[in-house]
């Protein structure tokens, strides 16, 4: 198999703090997103950049990861250490993983049994990283069961309206009368969630904020039109109320304003600058000292 460079795929240093690789993964998920990238090979780079974040944003598993040393060089032939599973600590005890597909170098260093497909292990506190579109509807997971060397599979239903850190009961696994694990949601190139809120930027044109205007915004349940009022400034906050994640009540999606000016690449782009500035008389400063 081949080896992956992690910080090499979101283009950090190993020195990067955790807010530099969320920022990291953000900005390329949002470039090869499946559903809006013009890339090539979009898919398999966003999956590929899910993985490394995944990696590198759980302290134990960059810690493993980190084990491994700074030899290896990306798409390098890679077999793990003969005492990996041991240093890792992933013999014996009861351990889940969930069963979306990640690559074989994943699943060689994290993924238990190591056999079959790509499992994605889970830390024995019980986190299960879910999709924000799966906490807006639900969903059913495949959960790989390793208890003393022995591997089973459940089908587990998540139902919607989970929230970060949420508590889920899998009854009667291994002679247990129940397994709890906790919910974690998974990043997004768009949505920011916080707990029942939705927090989505929404770009606009200056002469959008300026005017008003009636702009398409996409929910987690559906694109609905906003009306943006005359003379929206930066940083100001609209609500869609009750669109959200379910609950009793629903939680709102929060749109922030977020102004984009175009590039003055023509003459008359410049030209229709200057006139504004001729024109409009405005000093974004005029209350400074």
């Amino acid at each position: 198999m081949q080896y992956r460079d992690y910080y090499e795929i979101l283009g950090v240093t190993r020195g990067a703090d955790a807010d530099e690789i969320k920022r990291a993964y953000r900005k390329l998920a949002r470039k090869f997103h499946p559903d809006v990238s013009k890339e090539k090979n979009a898919e398999d780079k966003f999956k590929e950049v899910q993985e490394a974040y995944e990696v590198l944003r759980d302290a134990e598993k960059r810690a493993a990861y980190d084990q491994l040393g700074r030899d290896f060089r990306n798409g390098q032939q890679f077999r793990p250490p003969p005492d990996w599973s041991q240093r890792f600590g992933q013999s014996g005890g009861q351990r889940f993983s969930d069963l979306n597909g990640f690559s074989d170098f994943f699943s060689s260093l994290f993924g238990g049994s190591g056999s079959g497909g790509s499992a994605q292990p889970e830390a024995d506190a019980g986190h299960l990283d879910v999709t924000v579109e799966e906490a807006f509807s639900g969903t059913k997971r495949r959960i790989a069961i390793n208890e003393q060397g022995r591997q089973r599979q459940v089908d587990v239903q998540i139902p919607a309206g989970v929230s970060e850190g949420q508590s889920l009961r899998i009854p009667g696994i291994g002679g247990r009368s129940s397994l709890i694990f906790k919910v974690r949601l998974r990043p997004h190139h768009l949505y920011e969630v916080a707990g029942k809120e939705v927090h989505i930027e929404l770009p606009l044109a200056p002469w959008e904020a300026a005017l008003g205007a009636k702009v398409a915004v996409p929910t987690l349940g559906g694109t609905v039109e906003l009306t943006v009022p005359a003379g929206a400034q930066a940083g100001q906050k609209l609500r869609l109320r009750g669109r959200g994640i379910p609950g009793n009540p629903a939680g709102d999606q929060i749109v922030t304003l977020k102004l984009v000016a175009p590039a003055a690449q023509t003459p008359a782009a410049k030209e229709a600058y200057e006139r504004m500035k001729r024109e409009l008389h405005f000093d974004p400063r005029a209350d400074w000292p």
